[in-house]
Formats: structure tokens, sequence, C-alpha cells
């Protein structure tokens, strides 16, 4: 049975790449294969370097791993030695491990071993981990080095200034060494394209089906979206780069607030400025609330980042400087089940229609049609998501005279 369920599990993801616990659960259930049984394959597999887990967006999902043409190299850059050794064991075997203590060696030994990964902390004796971070990624040879800022210093400014120099992933000290372990093996093993948090929250197949449990589940199970307020304002000020680093911001903040504080919540990427949340009422809007400040306290730094002061104590300055301050903020709006309902039945109808006369299937949900379930059925949306990035046009639907509303 053990074999069944093993070559069960590696041919879905062979097909998908990616699948959740539930999924994987559901179709044990279905096979009238017991819990323990599909537990033990699943370690099984991880311990055999097939697959990797991670709980992204608070779905617990696994990838297939691809085989290695050879060992890649990590560089951990960590003045203490116990956690240095720490994270070196966290890591594992698997992998050609470098160790160093000194911020200043670190270039030097990237240029020379060309690791594929450097786990990085921020408070390092001669050159700190931001500096070295930046030097990274704006250096041609070594810009596709992959980098893991592991920091006990405050997330509040420092979160944001590696996703703007371009670290991959903030963990915050103590960190769980199950985490780095995990997200080692993804960003360097994962087999298909580059493993993104942002661009790797649940995608429309996972929204879909969060909506069809949003309509079953009881009045505890809460739905609604999380909207950066601005966010194409401040895209079309400072550019795409810059929205980019924002939306990787706000992704690793929402993740870390739901493993951090272990919330059971559900959250996905639904467009250029808009995420999905779900789950028990309470869990959603603890998660709501804390995003929300984090977000408020880091506001101001990105900000002086384009040259703003301090918008209370430097407001005659800033008015000198330019002629709007730039806002951005996070509005979470509960979406009604009941308004939800009526709309997912006419979109199924819909469906429906088009199956029967040869057009297409009902299926999964279309982003342009989760916009329209989740509330902003006034928008028409394509959506591209590759190995660069999201993708996205977003403009108003035309009316029935073909005219765009405004």
């Amino acid at each position: 049975m053990g074999e069944i369920v093993k070559d069960g599990i590696i041919s879905m993801l062979k097909e998908r790449l990616q699948i959740t616990y539930n999924e994987l659960s559901d179709m044990a259930s279905k096979n009238g294969v017991s819990r323990s049984t599909l537990d033990e394959t699943i370690a099984l597999l991880e311990q055999e370097k097939t697959i990797a887990e991670t709980s992204n967006g608070g779905i617990k999902t696994y990838y297939l791993l691809k085989d290695q043409d050879r060992p890649k190299r990590v560089l951990i850059v960590e003045d203490d030695k116990n956690i240095n050794r720490l994270m070196s064991i966290a890591i594992g075997k698997s992998f050609e491990i470098t160790q160093i203590y000194d911020g200043g060696e670190a270039m030097g030994k990237i240029r020379s071993i060309k690791p594929d990964l450097v786990v990085l902390d921020l408070m390092l004796p001669h050159k700190d981990g931001l500096d070295i971070c930046q030097t990274i990624k704006s250096d041609p040879g070594t810009k596709d080095t992959i980098v893991i800022i592991v920091s006990a210093m405050d997330p509040t400014s420092n979160r944001f200034k590696g996703i703007k120099y371009g670290a991959d992933y903030y963990i915050r000290k103590p960190f769980n060494p199950d985490e780095l372990r995990n997200l080692t093996t993804l960003f360097l093993s994962k087999k298909g394209k580059r493993f993104d948090p942002l661009i790797d929250l649940p995608n429309d197949q996972r929204i879909s089906e969060e909506i069809e449990r949003y309509v079953k589940e009881g009045e505890k199970y809460t739905m609604g979206t999380i909207t950066v307020e601005g966010l194409s304002a401040y895209a079309s000020k400072f550019g795409r780069e810059d929205r980019a680093v924002v939306l990787r911001l706000i992704s690793q903040l929402m993740q870390d607030v739901i493993n951090t504080e272990k919330k059971n919540a559900f959250i996905g990427f639904l467009n250029s400025d808009e995420f999905v949340i779900a789950g028990n009422a309470g869990e959603v809007a603890s998660v709501v609330r804390a995003a929300t400040k984090e977000f408020e306290d880091v506001t101001p730094f990105i900000l002086q980042d384009h040259g703003y002061k301090n918008a209370a104590i430097d407001f005659v300055d800033n008015l000198f400087e330019s002629n709007e301050i730039p806002k951005l903020s996070l509005i979470y709006k509960e979406t009604r089940k009941e308004r939800l309902k009526e709309r997912r039945d006419r979109i199924l109808k819909d469906k429906r229609s088009a199956e029967r006369k040869g057009k297409g299937e009902v299926g999964l949900y279309t982003y342009s049609e989760l916009q329209e379930l989740l509330g902003k059925d006034d928008l028409d949306v394509s959506i591209k998501r590759d190995s660069q990035g999201v993708k996205l046009n977003v403009g108003k639907k035309a009316d029935n005279d073909g005219k765009k509303k405004d």
C-alpha cells in the first residue's frame, strides 16, 4: 500500500509540481488510505529528498524536487559561532556548506566559491548584512545568488530594506530550523520555476477552492480581501520594481504573522494590489490587525527611501520637495457570504451554459471571475505568473455598448 501511495503522490506532483496537504488527504480518503499511512509516506518522501514542504499562505504545500547535477553551495555569514553551527545543522548535509564569521570576508568568499545561496546575518563585524546583500544583488556576477536574511534586528525597517536590496527572504531570530532548511531546499532544489514567496502564494486554483469552502462553512468562517490602497499611484510615481518590493514585503509580513503566531489562516495573491484572506473569524481579525499595524510602522521607512522626510515632523519640507506625499495603507473588506453566493450562482450558470455549447468547461474560476466574486465586478483583469514575476493588466470592463466604464 505504501508504494502505491508513494507513486500516487509523485505522479500528482509531476503533473502539478506542487500540491497541498488537504489535496493529498482528499486523494487518500477517496482511495481508502488511512491518514497515518499518508503521513508516513510523506515523511519518507521528504527523507528521500523527493519532495519538500513549506507553509505558504497558511497552506501546507509540497513541492517536487529535481535531481541535482552537482551539490548546491551554501555560504553562511553569521558571527555567532553557535548560531552559525545551528544554521549549518539545520540546512543539512545535502549541500556544500561554507561558514564564515566576518562580514568583511563575505564578498571575497562569494566571488571565490560562487555559492548558490547565502544565509546572511545583518549585524556583522566590518561590513553589515544589508551592505553585503546590496553588493551581491548589484554585481552582475553574483546577482542571481539567492539571499536569505536571518536576523534578530527589528524587522520593521530591515525587512523592507532587505527586500529592497534584493533579499529573497527574511527570517526573524530566534529562527525555526525547519523553516530555514525547507526554504533552502525549495530555493535550491524546487522543480520547475524558481521558488518565489509572492508568486508561490496560493493561486487561482487554491483561491477557487477556498471560496467553495467559505460557501459551505459556518458563520465563524470568514473571507475577505486586503487591498494595498494607494499602490497604483505609488507605482506610477516610482515604477513597477518598487510596486513588486511593496507586494513582496506585505506577502512576507503576513506569512510571518501567520507562522510566528501560529494562526490558521489562508492568504492568497489575487491581483496587482489585493490579497485574499480566509479562516476562522477571530484569527483572520488577529492577522489583519497585526499586519496592518506592522505595515503602518514600516510605511515611513518606505517613504524615506524615496527622499520623503518624517511627514509629521517635516511637513513643510515635504511640501517643498513634493506636491503630494504618497500614501500607502492596508484596507480589509469582508466578503459577505450571501452576496458571494449570488454572484457565484450567476457565474456557474454562465459557465455551465458555455460548457453545453462546447465553449469551455466549468472548472476553476478565472481571475476576472474571482474579482467579481470577491467584490470588484467592474474590473477586467488579465494576469500572467512566470519565473520573472506577476504581470497584470487591470482596466474597467466595457459596458453593453463596448465603452469602458468610468
